[in-house]
């Protein structure tokens, strides 16, 4: 490595290790503020509070971990262009492009750095934070969700009211199908729960149908319907109430290959998984964003736009990465809606930024 490659990785690790302790404090005062009040009034215990704050750094540090390299190489050149270095070393000859190997070198390491990261830490501390965030803020447990659909194997259940809270199920309905997907049998309740292993039904009726075979309760499906009122039933069904908070479960909680797999099951249990597919090629895109970001910082940089300072660098990238998160927020709401691809709707902000710092470079040059 040669001296200048030394003294850019040397500035990056140094300036970039800066910017982002700085970042993360910001976004965590400002976090605290916002939330300090719920908490107080909630009475959530002071440990639990300081251990959630110190549960979102790992989120925090993912989300600005772009913004750090690109307000990093913005400073390095914006600094050794306010002193004149760019111009001695031109020159001298050198390669605009030979100062863009360690600011590449360093942008693709820290996208594999954020990939592996975002991978291992951040789900782990999403989830927990989510959990003690719940615990301070009782209305997502206790809002109920409406009109649930189900389906696991032959069976398919509707669930008309579902508090998550305290695990209440109200206007259950169980349909049983045979291999050609006709109705053989329909088990209505008023209210159900599940208790060790197995769902408590209240206050319904059975109805068996016929065309089918024997419908495993009792019934022969021959002739009419058959109608059975009851008051209490036990049935053994293959779901459980991890099947209900699934439904909502968020992709931040999960890593790459655990969100492929719950992206399979749900289209196979016949879910709209728009929105996870998205996540999930999200999970790939976002992390490369540091790489285009530590090579457009060096072509606006060099190109003497931040010859003024350390406050000119940082505007230049405050203005960057906010027209970088509108476009790529823009995109991906594209792919939930439908209206992009899912696999392309996370690059596409990738694609058009990386597009325009190849002209800027080449332009330099």
């Amino acid at each position: 490595m040669s001296i200048i490659h030394r003294y850019i990785t040397a500035a990056f690790v140094r300036y970039f290790s800066m910017v982002l302790v700085m970042v993360v404090a910001i976004y965590l005062s400002v976090d605290f503020l916002g939330r300090i009040d719920n908490f107080i009034e909630d009475q959530v215990p002071v440990a639990e509070i300081a251990f959630f704050f110190l549960l979102k750094i790992p989120l925090i540090i993912s989300q600005i971990t772009p913004v750090g390299v690109l307000l990093t190489v913005l400073i390095i050149f914006g600094l050794m262009n306010k002193n004149n270095e760019i111009i001695a070393l031109k020159s001298s000859g050198i390669s605009v492009f030979y100062l863009l190997v360690p600011v590449a070198a360093m942008g693709a390491l820290v996208s594999v750095f954020l990939f592996m990261f975002s991978e291992v830490v951040v789900p782990i501390s999403v989830s927990e934070a989510n959990r003690i965030a719940e615990a301070g803020d009782e209305t997502p447990r206790t809002v109920p969700r409406e009109n649930i659909w189900i389906r696991s194997g032959q069976n398919i259940v509707h669930v008309k009211y579902y508090r998550p809270g305290d695990e209440t199920y109200s206007g259950m309905t169980i349909y049983f199908l045979d291999r050609e997907f006709n109705l053989v049998r329909r088990i209505d309740a008023l209210s159900a729960r599940y208790d060790q292993g197995h769902w408590e039904l209240t206050g319904g009726m059975e109805q068996s149908f016929r065309g089918g075979a024997a419908d495993g309760g009792g019934f022969e499906s021959r002739g009419p319907s058959q109608v059975r009122q009851y008051e209490q039933k036990q049935l053994d069904l293959a779901f459980s109430p991890k099947d209900f908070k699934r439904v909502a479960r968020e992709s931040g909680e999960m890593n790459f290959i655990a969100l492929g797999r719950y992206l399979q099951k749900a289209e196979s249990e016949g879910y709209d998984a728009t929105r996870y597919r998205v996540d999930f090629h999200a999970k790939t895109a976002f992390p490369l964003v540091c790489l285009v970001m530590s090579l457009m910082g060096a072509a606006v940089a060099l190109g003497g736009t931040t010859r003024d300072g350390m406050a000119v660098s940082f505007a230049y990238g405050i203005v960057i990465a906010f027209v970088y998160w509108s476009v790529y927020s823009f995109c991906l709401s594209l792919g939930y809606g439908g209206m992009l691809p899912a696999w392309l709707a996370p690059w596409c902000a990738n694609a058009m930024f990386g597009l325009a710092t190849a002209v800027m470079l080449l332009n330099l040059e």
